[in-house]
C-alpha cells in the first residue's frame, strides 16, 4: 500500500505557506490606517513592508540552516509561535517604530521566514519522481496567499479597524499553524534521497562549475529574473492609469497575473518532472521576456488583459525552477540554505525592481524605459539558464572551471 503521508506533508505546507503570507499582506494594508493614527507620512509608513520584507529574507537563510541540520518541525514551530505574536505586538504597539520591530524581527525574521524556502525545500525531499510537481503546488500558495488575504483583511480593517483585526489574525495564525506544523514531525528519507542525488550528479563539480559558481550563477539568474518581474507586479495599476484607464482595470489585471501564476507554477512543475529544471527555466525566461517586449506595444484594454495572463502564465515556473535547479545538482543535506539563499536574492530583485522602475519613471515621465531595463535585466536571466544549459550537455569534468 503507498505511503500517503507525502501528500499530507504537501498539503500541510502550502497551507503553512498561505498562512504565511498573512503577514506580509497585513504590512502592506495597514499602511494607510498606521499613517492616519501616527500623523507620520508614507515614506515612514512604507517601513513596515520594508522591515518585514529584510527580515523575511535574511530569516529564511537562518531557518534553511536550521531545517539542514534538525528538519522543518523545529522552525516551523518557532515560526508559527513568532508569527502571531508578532501580530499581536503590533496590534497593540503605540508607535510606528514599535509596528516596524514586531512585523521585521517577529513576523518576518523568525516568523514567515520558514514558511518558503525552507518549506519548499523539505517538501522536494518527499517526491522524486514528481518533486517538479510538489514544489510547484508548494510554491503556488504565495499567489493563493495574494487571492485570499487583501480581501479578507480589507473588509475587517474597514468594518472594525485594524488593531481588532491584527489580534484576530494573530489567534487565528496560532490555531492553525501550529496543528499543521505538528504533521512535519517524520524526518526526510535521506537514504532515498541521496541515492537519487547520487545516481544522477556529481556533487563535486556541477556542471563543470565549482560549487560556489552555480550558486552564484543562480542566484544573480534569479535576481534578473524578479527585477524583470517587479515591473508589471508592481507597476501595472499606474501604468494602466498612464494609458487613460481606470484604476479598477490594474488592479484587475494583477489578479489576473496572480491567479494564473497558480496554474503556471503547478504546470512548470508537471514540465520540469518530464525535461529538467533548467530547461523549464529556459523556456519560462523565454516567454516572460516575449510578453515585456509586447508591453511596450500595449494600449487597448482587451489586449492589456491579455498580456496580463500571459505574464501570469510565463512567470509562475521561474522561481521554482531555481529549486529544481538546486536540488538537482546539489547534495540534499544542503538544500535548505541552498534554495534559502537563491530566494533571498530573487526577492531582493522584486525590492530593487519595484524601486528601479519607479525611479526611471520618475526621470523620463514614461514606463517605457522602465520597461526596456525589465527586459534587460530578464535577458541576464535567460544568458545564464542558456549557458547552465549548455553546460548540462557537456561530459562532467574533474577540474573546476
Amino acid at each position: 500500500m503507498p505511503d500517503t503521508y507525502p501528500l499530507i506533508r504537501l498539503a500541510a505546507g502550502l497551507a503553512l505557506m498561505t498562512l504565511g503570507g498573512s503577514a506580509m499582506y497585513a504590512s502592506v494594508l495597514v499602511l494607510e490606517p498606521a499613517v492616519q493614527e501616527f500623523k507620520t507620512g508614507r515614506g515612514v509608513g512604507s517601513l513596515l513592508y520594508g522591515m518585514f520584507m529584510l527580515g523575511f529574507a535574511f530569516g529564511g537563510v537562518l531557518m534553511g540552516r536550521l531545517a539542514d541540520r534538525v528538519g522543518i518541525m523545529m522552525p516551523a514551530i518557532i515560526g508559527s509561535l513568532a508569527l502571531p505574536a508578532g501580530l499581536f505586538a503590533a496590534a497593540h504597539a503605540d508607535s510606528i517604530t514599535k509596528i516596524c520591530v514586531a512585523f521585521g524581527l517577529l513576523c518576518g525574521f523568525l516568523g514567515a521566514s520558514f514558511s518558503v524556502a525552507p518549506l519548499v525545500s523539505d517538501i522536494s525531499h518527499w517526491f522524486t519522481r514528481k518533486r517538479g510537481l510538489a514544489v510547484g503546488i508548494t510554491f503556488s500558495g504565495i499567489y493563493l496567499a495574494g487571492a485570499i488575504w487583501p480581501p479578507v483583511l480589507q473588509h475587517y480593517i474597514d468594518t472594525q479597524g485594524w488593531r481588532e483585526t491584527f489580534s484576530d489574525l494573530s489567534l487565528f495564525a496560532l490555531c492553525t499553524m501550529l496543528p499543521l506544523s505538528a504533521l512535519l514531525f517524520r524526518k526526510i528519507p535521506a537514504a532515498k534521497d541521496t541515492v537519487a542525488f547520487n545516481s544522477s550528479r556529481s556533487s563535486q563539480h556541477p556542471l563543470n562549475l565549482t560549487p560556489r559558481k552555480l550558486q552564484g550563477l543562480v542566484c544573480a539568474a534569479g535576481f534578473g529574473c524578479c527585477v524583470a518581474m517587479a515591473m508589471p507586479h508592481i507597476h501595472i495599476v499606474p501604468y494602466v492609469m498612464d494609458l487613460g484607464h481606470p484604476a479598477m482595470r490594474g488592479a484587475q489585471m494583477l489578479a489576473l497575473m496572480l491567479g494564473f501564476g497558480i496554474f503556471s507554477r503547478i504546470g512548470s512543475g508537471w514540465l520540469s518532472d518530464r525535461i529538467g529544471g533548467l530547461r523549464t527555466l529556459l523556456i519560462g525566461s523565454v516567454l516572460q521576456v516575449s510578453v515585456l517586449i509586447a508591453f511596450l506595444a500595449a494600449d487597448g484594454l482587451t489586449f492589456l488583459y491579455g498580456l496580463a495572463i500571459a505574464f501570469g502564465l510565463s512567470q509562475g515556473g521561474i522561481v521554482p525552477s531555481y529549486t529544481i535547479i538546486l536540488r538537482t545538482f546539489f547534495p540534499p543535506n544542503d538544500a535548505g540554505w541552498r534554495i534559502s539563499l537563491s530566494f533571498l536574492f530573487t526577492l531582493a530583485g522584486m525590492a530593487f525592481g519595484g524601486w528601479i522602475a519607479g525611479f526611471l519613471y520618475d526621470l523620463t515621465g514614461s514606463y517605457t524605459v522602465s520597461f526596456i531595463n525589465a527586459i534587460g535585466f530578464n535577458i541576464v536571466n535567460l544568458l545564464i539558464a542558456g549557458n547552465l544549459l549548455r553546460r548540462d550537455r557537456m561530459p562532467t569534468m574533474s577540474a573546476s572551471i
